[in-house]
């Protein structure tokens, strides 16, 4: 009788005792999984010293290969250190430097120096300059390359500054999404950045004046204004910019973005080294274009908003483009008219050359 009333007890205490031994059982791989030493001691049964220097030195055979297939690389593949030291010590700085000096250099110019506004009023008399397919796209570009550097920002810095505001599970939603947003834009921005380059190709080859141009630092130098066609010596030179360190970016991009075309993992690495620098590198000239085609230079912003601009802004930066369609000059009352009367907004005048 007694054995039936403690027959439930007995039971609870078995499976008590099952539910403690199942969960050793379950804990201690688990253990072994989450600290490095005890999963190495589990991986490679017996490790000394003298089995790390075996495997460093290249001694490989079936027991230090790695687990890929036809992989040529040892357990401890010592270029995944040298790439960790270069990406922490050079190319990190590297990017603070950039960026941060390109701040300081942009707000005391603009303390020092100010807007640079125009030499004298508005005619009130419009030329187009930049047709809505090249707005659209360049928008477009434009929004992708924001997205892409604030999320690459965060991939390579973002633990130093959000992880200790906001811990461990906001930080982690953060890089989670800056991950998945740099790889799925990164490839689409590629291909409309090339679009782009194509579309004003023309308006970019070098010319005998733009040297003279960069002698004046655009006009900050000597009397008057250098001449400057259709591009300046600037627009030029962030064109050519974006035509070879731009596409290094991008294919070093889709290097990274496509590990299964079957790059080694070297490639990998030099990929993301050359990816990281090239990308910090635009990201800081691109704050200096920003600069100049906002709040930099008065009427800069309306070519590529409206796709007009004052003819007192187009001899002031573009003179000799100006002589060549001064006659093209639209009155912006007129202007104004004639996109109500055509009801969506479309450009009525005649296209830049």
């Amino acid at each position: 009788m007694s054995l039936c009333r403690n027959g439930p007890t007995i039971w609870a205490s078995l499976a008590f005792a099952l539910l403690l031994v199942l969960g050793a059982l379950i804990a201690v791989p688990a253990l072994a999984q989450a600290e490095p030493e005890r999963e190495a001691a589990t991986a490679v049964v017996g490790v000394s010293p003298d089995t790390w220097r075996q495997v460093r030195g290249g001694e490989v055979d079936a027991n230090f290969r790695d687990s890929r297939f036809d992989s040529n690389y040892n357990l401890v593949n010592a270029s995944g250190e040298s790439w960790r030291q270069l990406r922490n010590r050079w190319v990190s700085p590297f990017g603070l430097i950039a960026i941060g000096g390109m701040i300081v250099v942009i707000a005391l110019f603009y303390l020092i120096i100010g807007r640079n506004a125009l030499s004298e009023p508005r005619t009130g008399r419009k030329l187009l300059r930049w047709p809505l397919v090249v707005r659209s796209i360049h928008w477009t570009v434009a929004t992708l390359f924001i997205v892409l550097a604030l999320s690459g920002l965060n991939l390579l810095y973002g633990k130093f500054v959000f992880r200790s505001l906001f811990g461990d599970a906001v930080w982690g939603a953060m890089i989670s999404a800056s991950k998945i947003a740099h790889n799925y834009l990164g490839p689409l921005f590629g291909i409309l950045l090339v679009v782009l380059l194509a579309r004003v190709l023309k308006h970019n080859w070098p010319k005998r004046h733009d040297l003279e141009w960069f002698k004046q630092g655009g006009g900050m130098v000597g009397k008057g204004h250098p001449d400057a066609g259709f591009a300046n010596g600037g627009e030029k030179a962030w064109f050519w910019l974006l035509a070879t360190a731009g596409l290094v970016v991008v294919a070093s991009g889709f290097v990274l973005d496509f590990p299964n075309v079957g790059q080694s993992r070297d490639t990998m690495q030099w990929a993301n080294i050359i990816h990281a620098v090239g990308a910090l590198g635009l990201t800081a000239v691109a704050l200096g274009h920003i600069y100049i085609g906002t709040i930099g230079s008065e009427g800069s912003l309306e070519g590529m908003t409206t796709g007009y601009v004052d003819e007192t802004w187009a001899k002031d930066h573009h003179n000799l483009w100006y002589e060549e369609v001064k006659d093209q000059a639209v009155p912006e009352d007129q202007l104004t008219a004639d996109k109500a009367a055509s009801g969506d907004g479309s450009e009525t005048a005649s296209r830049p050359g």
